[in-house]
């Protein structure tokens, strides 16, 4: 089942289900609003037999993020094998974990603006959506709580991220994560079998992987997180990202303004974002 959210002609947004080449629109203003609901599947299958649903076809859909407002966002760093030996650190033990703020998603076809970086980078990532509440749960209960995958870009201010230990500066900017296009349901889609994650910059692919790569995989991350806080429903965790960073170049290499960067995962869908950057100038203000 693929889920997403749909921009209406009045602002809004809503909730949506495809079937072959148009989406349903549900009764929630997205995503994660309509999987609050443990009987959600059994509305959207109501909502597919009836012919009077709202519907809108495919061509004329503007898809939103489709979990708007998430209560957490967990996100991995370190954790493909290509991309730690890039960075020439050792396997980690444990996960290595930070968050964000709902602040920094935006929508799959969004312009990222940036004001007040030289050193942006970029990172494909696979999200898990997590679909049911998990507390202190094992990785078999993790992957029944996991409702499904979406993509995203962690964008990443690398300059700021350098100014301390801590990461968080660098990864927080308001509207820098894209996310989407679709939450495809994981009865469909497993990314143990290996699902090809690749970003492009101009149509030059810069990271090609696959998500067997990962270190620590969805349902680990999800179990592993759970211990010491509880996941519901719509909250999100960010895996990681595979080598072929800017930051792993040599020399660094950082996105430009008006460059465009795509970015797809086999069986989700792509992302395709615009970069507006204005770099700050040489007293550490944008210019």
């Amino acid at each position: 089942m693929h889920l997403g959210t749909i921009r209406t002609g009045d602002g809004d947004t809503r909730a949506a289900v495809r079937e072959d080449s148009d989406w349903i629109l549900l009764d929630a203003a997205d995503v994660g609003a309509l999987i609050t609901d443990p009987q959600w599947r059994d509305r959207a299958k109501t909502a597919l037999a009836n012919p009077a649903t709202a519907r809108v076809p495919e061509r004329d859909a503007v898809l939103a993020a489709p979990i708007q407002r998430p209560a957490k966002i967990v996100c991995c760093g370190l954790n493909y094998h290509d991309h730690i030996v890039e960075t020439g650190r050792d396997i980690p033990e444990y996960p290595t974990l930070f968050a964000k703020f709902a602040d920094t998603l935006t929508d799959p076809a969004a312009d990222i603006v940036i004001d007040g970086s030289a050193q942006v980078d970029w990172e494909a990532e696979l999200v898990v959506v997590m679909g049911a509440p998990l507390r202190r749960g094992t990785r078999e209960e993790a992957e029944t709580a996991i409702l499904g995958y979406t993509v995203a870009n962690d964008i990443s201010c690398r300059d700021w991220q350098a100014r301390t230990l801590q990461w968080f500066q660098g990864k927080a900017w308001d509207g820098t994560t894209p996310i989407g296009p679709v939450v495809v349901t994981a009865d469909t889609i497993s990314p143990s079998t290996g699902l090809d994650i690749t970003c492009e910059i101009d149509g030059e692919v810069v990271q090609r992987s696959t998500t067997r790569e990962l270190v620590f995989d969805a349902a680990t991350l999800a179990a592993y997180v759970s211990q010491f806080t509880e996941l519901s429903p719509g909250d999100l965790i960010l895996t990681g990202t595979p080598g072929g960073v800017g930051l792993g170049s040599n020399p660094p290499r950082w996105l430009a303004d008006g460059q465009v960067l795509t970015t797809t995962i086999e069986g989700i869908g792509t992302l395709q974002n615009t970069m507006r950057i204005t770099a700050p100038d040489d007293q550490g203000s944008p210019a």
